[in-house]
């Protein structure tokens, strides 16, 4: 999953994204709502991370202008502001969550997570496609009773196949969502980890749909 960052204290930003990729995701920072709504726009993004107090555009106006123009990625604003009046501007503007700083980072994990979670439509954090389960939340792998043990990106592709099981995923889509857009490196790397997850879950699991993509097929 690819989030976008909208926070212009940057050792925020930097800490949260650090944080966020070590959980599994691509994270894009942006310090100022101008460039934050240019980015989210774009349309690449799971979820956005919005703070309110922004420099050339408050996070109010961001949401707003996102929601106008038909936007529904999820929308987590960040705040130093507190009081009811606050959160409900925030919410009125179209954000589904909200959390004021200081908060807990376990809490913010969580929070994106079940945003995620209701924009797939639905409360199961668990993605089954035959005898494979991937539990999203848990960050687990398992082939029948066997567990899998992936790294963080292996995990990071297979979900993104799991959650299009039985459908062509481009090599494109999955640098987009595993991958920042800072990320300037072989776009071939795609197929490494997809070798390595072919090893560590038999190799019919993933099907190389020549010119379009990767399948993952229940077995």
């Amino acid at each position: 999953m690819r989030l976008l960052i909208v926070e212009d204290e940057k050792r925020l930003a930097v800490s949260l994204a650090r944080g966020l990729t070590a959980e599994g995701f691509a994270v894009d920072v942006v310090h100022d709502g101008l460039e934050g709504l240019y980015r989210a726009r774009e349309g690449v993004h799971d979820l956005v991370v919005l703070d309110i107090m922004l420099p050339g555009m408050n996070g109010y106006r961001v949401c707003a202008e996102l929601r106008a123009a038909g936007h529904e990625v999820p929308i987590l604003m960040l705040t130093a502001k507190d009081g009811e009046y606050d959160e409900a501007e925030g919410l009125d503007t179209g954000a589904d969550d909200y959390l004021t700083k200081p908060f807990s980072y376990v809490v913010l994990v969580a929070r994106v997570r079940a945003l995620l979670r209701r924009r797939g439509g639905t409360a199961s954090p668990v993605l089954t496609v035959g005898t494979l389960r991937v539990e999203t939340a848990a960050r687990r792998v398992h082939r029948g009773e066997d567990e899998v043990t992936l790294t963080t990106k292996e995990f990071a592709v297979l979900e993104q196949l799991a959650l299009r099981a039985g459908e062509v995923v481009s090599k494109a889509d999955i640098l987009e969502h595993v991958w920042d857009f800072a990320y300037d490196g072989d776009p071939n790397i795609v197929e490494v980890y997809i070798s390595t997850l072919r090893r560590k879950l038999g190799a019919a699991s993933i099907r190389t749909v020549r010119g379009a993509g990767y399948r993952l097929e229940a077995l």
